[in-house]
Parts: structure tokens; sequence; C-alpha cells
């Protein structure tokens, strides 16, 4: 048994995500959007931005995987897959991006939905993962979530690199016995790099979904279906 972890958890972030601070957010988000609508690199305007408001690293962070442009918002939404297109075919999953956004929100780790609609973790995977004591139980609801949703067969790419892909790649399969879908995993050099090439991915990573040929937006239908009590910071007003 693994120890108890909380992934992605921080106890300043009751603090940070506040109802005020919720206020100065929203506000921060649409002048950070205005900025970049009109083509200004994202990361100086979060500078900009964020210092104006005197902002947290985390709270930058949250604003940066919130905001996005008129432009890539109409993208993202046209390549939006509905759930009901699940069962058509092979689903092909940001192994790390979808299991770790589960094991946040099961850690009462914060979770921000952006002005894409999709739901993002501020856990920051740096090239390094630990199986912890949520890992079975997100892969218990993946499994639960596909098999409703009536998944033919899904593949999950992990990034070799990343320390521990190996054990994951085998407790995927494990649990795949359980769930009784068609279940390969991929451990690939750069996941982001194979699927952004491809249809039908699972993946809130902004640069796969801006890419990538259609998505589904599976981590956040599992979250709030299957987890209520979790941590989601909506910054759309």
């Amino acid at each position: 048994m693994n120890k108890v972890s909380k992934r992605g958890f921080d106890e300043n972030d009751k603090r940070w995500f506040s109802s005020s601070e919720l206020v100065r957010l929203m506000k921060a988000k649409e002048e950070i959007e205005w900025l970049i609508n009109r083509d200004y690199k994202i990361d100086p305007v979060v500078t900009f931005v964020g210092d104006r408001y005197q902002f947290s690293i985390r709270q930058r962070d949250a604003l940066k995987r919130a905001v996005c442009t008129e432009e890539k918002n109409i993208i993202r939404q046209s390549k939006k897959l509905s759930l009901d297109k699940i069962k058509e075919g092979l689903i092909n999953i940001d192994g790390f991006n979808l299991i770790i956004a589960i094991e946040v929100a099961l850690s009462g780790g914060t979770l921000v939905i952006g002005s894409d609609g999709n739901m993002r973790d501020l856990a920051g995977l740096r090239g390094t993962y630990k199986i912890i004591d949520k890992t079975e139980e997100a892969l218990k609801l993946i499994g639960e979530f596909f098999n409703k949703y009536n998944a033919q067969k899904i593949r999950f790419y992990l990034d070799s690199p990343v320390s521990n892909s190996g054990n994951l790649k085998y407790k995927i399969l494990e649990y795949a016995k359980i769930w009784g879908i068609e279940t390969e995993v991929e451990l690939v050099k750069n996941a982001d790099v194979v699927l952004e090439k491809l249809d039908r991915v699972v993946s809130s990573d902004a640069v796969i979904v801006d890419r990538c040929i259609s998505y589904f937006n599976i981590a956040r239908g599992i979250i709030e279906e299957y987890i209520k009590d979790c941590n989601i910071v909506n910054l759309n007003k």
C-alpha cells in the first residue's frame, strides 16, 4: 500500500482562490485575454498582469492554464467530440495528463476551468512521477467511465523519459483486465508529438488540443461525475 499522498495539493490554495481572490483573478483573466487577443505573447502578459495584482506563482499558473484567445477557443470547440462518440472507435489517451488530473481531484488539489471549458490541474509534472495511493482509484474511475460510454478500444501514451512510466504502464494493464476494454499502453519518447497528429484524443494539454484532429474532454467528465467534493476553480464569468 502506498502511503497517503496529496497530488497537486497546496494548503495556501484556500487563501489564493478565496471568493475575494476569485473576483481579482477573473478580472485579471479578462485583461490577459484582451491582450493575447491582440497578439501579445502570453508569458510576458501573465507576468505583467500578475505583477499588477501581486499574484502568487500558483495564481499565475492558474491564469496561464485558464486563458485562451477567441480564435483558439473557436478551433478547440470545433474539435471537441461529444461523449456519445466514445463508442465509435479507438481512443488515444494522453496518459499522464488524464491520470494526474484525476489524482489531483481525489487529493483535494485545485483544478481550473478555463475559457475553453477544459479542466486543468496545477500539479506541474516535470519529468518525475510516482504512483501514489490515489493512482488505483483514478484508474478504477477511468475504467468505470469508459465502460459507461461503451468504449471499444483505448490506447494510453506515456512519456518514457518520465520516471516510473514503466510501472504505470503495468498498473494500467493490470486494471484493464478488470475494465474488460481492449487496452494498449505505449511508452513513447514524447507523447505530445504523437498525440498532436491523431484524432479522438483525450487530453486537456493546450498544445495537443490545438494541434490534434479531434478530442474528448474526458478529465472534466470523470471528475464532475464521480468526484463531487473536489476543489474546482471556475474562472469564467
